[in-house]
């Protein structure tokens, strides 16, 4: 007779990871299903070419939750953060800023720029501060719905209110702007730079398909405000041996507690009877019984391919085509035959053991949107750079070097068709380096390997909508209790027994764990298992 679960997980992914590993820790009967031959969906690490490994999509972490990192323990199981030194700025006339872990180091790098913009640094980080620290804790709360008449819905709305009046009518204001303003605008009211506002202005479009002017993107930069790292907030790093390490030691977590897991496993759909999920149905026929099924795909791929519209309701299906994907970014992953070489910081230093932003003007950044909101990839796009290999040795062999790079504009809707995207994905790519060798003049002789990453790429080999890497936009309006639709935002779906815990659902995007986490936690605490 065939083993049936408590609970089976769609999907690989970091989130489905971390709640079948807090599931197995609690004493349940878990089976995780990827139907790719590695684990970690986006967050993975891969040896596309011989001896150099790639963090083929996800390329540094800070929003893993510290609670997760602990409870899950997950330095026992292999991981390791080394923490970013500094977010790197070359500019095209041959100067560049710095912005190290040291703040003195910062004021003096920014002073150059504007010396009032130096002093006021401290007191936007202060400020910035105060907003992350209101909005961590409502990471890992289930979103009460502001129209039920539950009482620990109201409860938890009250305790957010609470906590929202004692912040004072300053930083109250001051968060009500963060939620509503575009990053740009934002950050005008703090500094006068050009040069620093455009970098620090670039967190907000991450993901998203928006402009740094575009309504909304204040807040996608305090999301990714929000890093933490030991305990030090605005912190980001890489993991030894690459993001998959991450996927790998939740992995490993999950296994020691009871989990199983199963690679090349492909899930066809979640069997429904009367409204209610009895189990899965693998791609070979395999039928697999459990309690409760967890989808850790994005939100279209569940309902429209797991499920089908056929067992939800028009009013849901109508919903949830509305959820915005947008997939907007690309990647290229790079093998060197040595470190690159900046014009404007010439030799091998510190600077190159951080981030690299090719963000020189706000402008820069606007006119790469407005390629993409017409149905092109930008011809000078936003790329944020890193060399993992120049702090971690692991990743590449003696001598080489790994470059990772995110870039956007990418839209997955191109004007001639998504379908067109094969056919695209060279000149995208040599967009990306004709852009980076106005700073980095001989990185073409360096290249050993190029790896080139459309969102039709990503949507093919991740299995992500649109290729979008926060399982859906982190607008205003697809954010708490609205994610990823109303009514529908505790991570339940209206076919009983049949749950979600991926980034489509609160608190969102990047490798953070939280909604896995916070899935599993709805799952104990309801008795659904």
């Amino acid at each position: 007779m065939a083993k049936s679960y408590d609970a089976i997980i769609v999907g690989g992914g970091h989130n489905g990871l971390v709640c079948a590993a807090y599931l197995a820790k609690a004493g349940r009967s878990v089976l995780v299903l990827e139907r790719r031959h590695v684990l970690g969906g986006a967050a993975v690490t891969e040896e596309i070419y011989p001896g150099f490994k790639y963090s083929v999509c996800s390329y540094v972490v800070s929003l893993l939750r510290p609670e997760i990192i602990r409870d899950l323990q997950l330095p026992r199981f292999g991981l390791e953060i080394i923490p970013l030194k500094c977010s790197f700025s070359p500019l095209p006339d041959g100067d560049a800023l710095c912005r190290w872990d040291d703040p003195e180091l910062t004021r003096r790098e920014v002073a150059r720029f504007s010396p009032r913009d130096a002093e006021r640094l401290p007191e936007f980080s202060k400020s910035l501060l105060k907003m992350s620290q209101f909005v961590k804790p409502l990471l890992s709360l289930t979103p009460p719905d502001p129209c039920s008449k539950n009482p620990n819905d109201l409860l938890e709305l009250l305790k957010v209110g609470r906590r929202a009046r004692d912040l004072g009518p300053e930083a109250l204001t001051r968060l009500v702007k963060l939620m509503t303003m575009s990053s740009a605008d934002f950050l005008d009211e703090w500094f006068e730079s050009d040069v620093l506002k455009a970098p620090m202005s670039v967190s907000g479009i991450i993901g998203t398909f928006l402009g740094v002017r575009s309504p909304g993107t204040a807040y996608v930069m305090l999301h990714h405000y929000m890093g933490e790292i030991d305990g030090a907030f605005r912190s980001w790093g890489f993991a030894r041996g690459g993001t998959g390490q991450i996927s790998n030691a939740i992995a490993d977590s999950a296994r020691h507690f009871g989990a199983e897991i199963r690679l090349e496993a492909p899930v066809s759909e979640v069997k429904v009877h009367r409204g209610k999920s009895t189990g899965v149905v693998l791609e070979g026929g395999e039928e697999i019984d459990a309690k409760v099924v967890i989808s850790a795909l994005d939100p279209h791929r569940t309902f429209f391919k797991l499920v089908g519209p056929q067992h939800l309701d028009p009013d849901f299906t109508a919903k949830m085509k509305r959820y915005r994907m947008r997939g907007s970014s690309g990647k290229v992953n790079l093998a060197l035959d040595g470190v690159p070489e900046f014009v404007s910081r010439p030799g091998v230093g510190p600077h190159l053991e951080g981030d690299i932003a090719i963000a020189p003007s706000v402008n820069y950044l606007e006119r790469a949107y407005d390629e993409a909101k017409y149905g092109n990839f930008s011809s000078k796009p936003y790329m944020n750079i890193v060399i993992p290999s120049l702090v971690d040795p692991s990743v590449a062999p003696p001598g080489k070097h790994v470059m990772s790079i995110f870039v956007q504009y990418a839209p997955y809707h191109l004007k001639e068709g998504a379908s067109a995207w094969p056919e695209k994905r060279e000149a995208f790519g040599n967009a990306v380096i004709d852009t980076l060798a106005e700073y980095v003049p001989k990185i073409r002789d360096q290249i050993l390997h190029q790896q080139v990453l459309s969102p039709w790429d990503i949507e093919q080999e991740m299995g992500l909508t649109e290729g979008n890497i926060f399982h859906g936009e982190l607008g205003l309006e697809q954010l708490f209790f609205l994610r990823p639709v109303p009514d529908w935002a505790k991570y339940r779906t209206p076919i009983r027994n049949f749950w979600m815990c991926a980034s489509g659902t609160h608190p969102g995007g990047g490798i953070m764990g939280a909604p896995g986490a916070n899935a599993a936690g709805e799952l104990l605490k309801t008795g659904a298992i």
